[in-house]
């Protein structure tokens, strides 16, 4: 079974074997759907999430916009929660994604919002 998916787990894997994310630098992990994006701030001490944001929250879903601008939305919205937090730089986890597209959108609008990785 050689398909898209089982391609994209072993990138992710491989991925994860390299970066893990700390209380002071948290991984800022990226998950994308065929409709929404969603990101997470993760600290892999103790395996908790520390803040997240999707292209479902309210804010969000209110605008009428495409889906890369969205992602670029819900980059700013991380680094908003973020620096609520305290964090600012952090560690980027494309999930085993081609950084292009909805993935980058997420990047510029975290680095847009005051995160540094």
């Amino acid at each position: 079974m050689n398909n898209k998916s089982t391609a994209r787990q072993k990138i992710k894997y491989r991925i994860r074997k390299k970066i893990s994310g700390v209380s002071a630098k948290p991984r800022l992990s990226v998950f994308r759907s065929n409709s929404d994006i969603y990101v997470q701030l993760i600290n892999d001490d103790n395996g908790s999430t520390i803040a997240s944001a999707s292209s479902k929250d309210k804010e969000i879903l209110a605008q009428k916009v495409n889906k890369t601008e969205k992602s670029k939305l819900v980059g700013s919205a991380i680094a908003k929660k973020a620096s609520a937090l305290g964090v600012t730089t952090v560690v980027f986890d494309r999930g085993g994604y081609i950084y292009h597209g909805r993935v980058k959108a997420v990047a510029e609008g975290a680095r847009e919002g005051g995160l540094q990785f």
